[in-house]
């Protein structure tokens, strides 16, 4: 993880460090198949990474182009750069940036 603030880089050892392991995660310049945000009352399936299975969540919007995601489970290595898809079972409904 980074504290940019400050200047600080946390390193962990081993791939099953309990530290690389989020619950959330928000996004930025989130675009959406639709035009609008999915609704936050309903749980869909998201990707953090290539060829990951779904994992539950549920979205909340924070502006108009940002949005946060809850994982019904914690995912392992959210990379702040990286993208954040979301899907209603097959369809894919958009994403955004993680930070």
């Amino acid at each position: 993880d980074k504290d940019r603030a400050n200047n600080v880089l946390y390193v962990v050892q081993g791939h099953d460090h309990p530290a690389l392991l989020k619950a959330d995660l928000n996004a930025s310049n989130c675009s959406w198949i639709t035009g609008t945000m999915p609704t936050n009352e309903l749980s869909y399936g998201a990707k953090t990474r290539y060829r990951q299975q779904d994992a539950r969540c549920r979205m909340a919007a924070l502006k108009r182009d940002e949005c946060e995601v809850v994982f019904d489970e914690p995912q392992w290595a959210i990379t702040p750069g990286q993208s954040v898809v979301v899907y209603d079972r097959d369809v894919c409904l958009g994403g955004g940036i993680i930070q």
